[in-house]
């Protein structure tokens, strides 16, 4: 179904050039990156009071990445994760007449469009810590092969020049961030495997049948019409007043029940990470609040209209969501019930906020009580 060297060629490619920094510039950026990134992980263990099992050598690496290292390090990753789907499919296909030569021609058209979509996000993220990597030659795993953090360097270095803010205040606060990942997940060892089995469960209930999916990439395709007619003051609206994203419209009613729980455990980390960097801040980051108010800011006013609809089509917004919605949860259980309290959370599956629980913190805090 993708050519993953295409897409890797064609994002690497097409991925736009980062910030004209000197040599010297960019050996001082990437090691006070990997300095920072150190220093956080004490900073946000002690501020959270996660621990790993797991001494601290056995953790996972921290890969200071250019935009292209980040598009391989994520290819490794979507190969990893769908490789149970695209065998499913190729099992298909391979009983299908024909169905060698238009897999071979459809892995090459899903393999540019991969690229173009990977070209684009590569310049956005500043760091991420990805759950379900594999190792490879250059991009080293974790113990258990899986597992790293990334810091993009160029990026970084692109927004705090745009935000005109600290450098090296502003580094800091971006590993806070990816730290608070990497110490979720080392503290919490069922957490990567109840994710990753949620989202196999998602990818199990694709429909297969080719017409159906048919009707849905057709769908998917008028989407991206609106999206881009929405940027020219125009554009087909869903029932909730907003353009529909393409990840909702090839869901099956299964999957819609999958992606809330999943929607949830996001919010709560992406929350949890945003919380931890800003109450760290104060005592290690001493223009922590000009960077917050700055980078809120260009969150929200940030993209052009264009940009603004792809992010719509392709789920980026949800994604904003996330952060100010699982921000708000954490702050109000860290309120009513202290770090401690609050660490009930990371309990099991079941202590987990639902989706509506993430928007109402009340009562989570009621269904932990009872």
């Amino acid at each position: 179904m993708v050519d993953w060297n295409l897409a890797v060629a064609t994002a690497t490619r097409l991925v736009r050039p980062g910030p004209e920094v000197s040599r010297e510039g960019a050996r001082e950026a990437v090691s006070e990156l990997r300095r920072h990134a150190v220093s956080s992980e004490e900073h946000v263990r002690g501020f959270t009071r996660m621990r790993p099992d797991r001494p601290a050598e056995t953790d996972t690496p921290v890969l200071v990445v250019d935009r292209p290292g980040w598009v391989r390090a994520n290819v490794a990753g979507f190969r990893e994760l769908l490789s149970p789907l695209l065998e499913k499919v190729q099992e298909r296909r391979s009983s299908t007449p024909g169905g060698a030569v238009l897999g071979a021609v459809g892995g090459k058209v899903t393999g540019v469009e991969v690229g173009m979509l990977l070209s684009f996000l590569a310049s956005r993220v500043l760091g991420q810590y990805e759950t379900f990597a594999p190792a490879t030659r250059d991009l080293p795993g974790g113990p258990d092969g899986s597992g790293r953090l990334l810091l993009v360097a160029p990026n970084i270095v692109h927004v705090e020049r745009e935000l005109d803010v600290d450098p090296h205040d502003f580094r800091l606060w971006v590993c806070l961030h990816e730290e608070t990942h990497r110490t979720q997940f080392a503290a919490v060892p069922w957490l990567r495997d109840h994710i990753q089995g949620e989202i196999q469960s998602f990818l199990g209930e694709t429909d297969m049948d080719p017409s159906t999916l048919l009707e849905r990439l057709r769908e998917a395709a008028q989407s991206l019409s609106g999206a881009r007619g929405q940027a020219a003051g125009t554009g087909e609206k869903t029932e909730a007043g907003r353009t529909a994203g393409l990840v909702e419209l090839v869901q099956t009613p299964t999957q819609r029940e999958i992606l809330g729980r999943l929607t949830a455990v996001m919010s709560l980390l992406e929350g949890h990470a945003d919380y931890v960097m800003d109450g760290v801040g104060p005592e290690v980051v001493p223009s922590v609040t000009e960077i917050r108010e700055k980078f809120q800011k260009r969150r929200a006013t940030g993209a052009g209209r264009l940009d603004q609809a792809l992010r719509k089509l392709l789920g980026l917004d949800a994604k904003l969501r996330q952060y100010r919605d699982g921000e708000r949860f954490v702050r109000a259980v860290v309120e009513e019930l202290g770090m401690d309290g609050f660490n009930r959370v990371w309990t099991s599956p079941n202590t987990l906020p639902t989706k509506s629980e993430i928007n109402s913190p009340s009562d989570w805090i009621a269904r932990m009580r009872s």
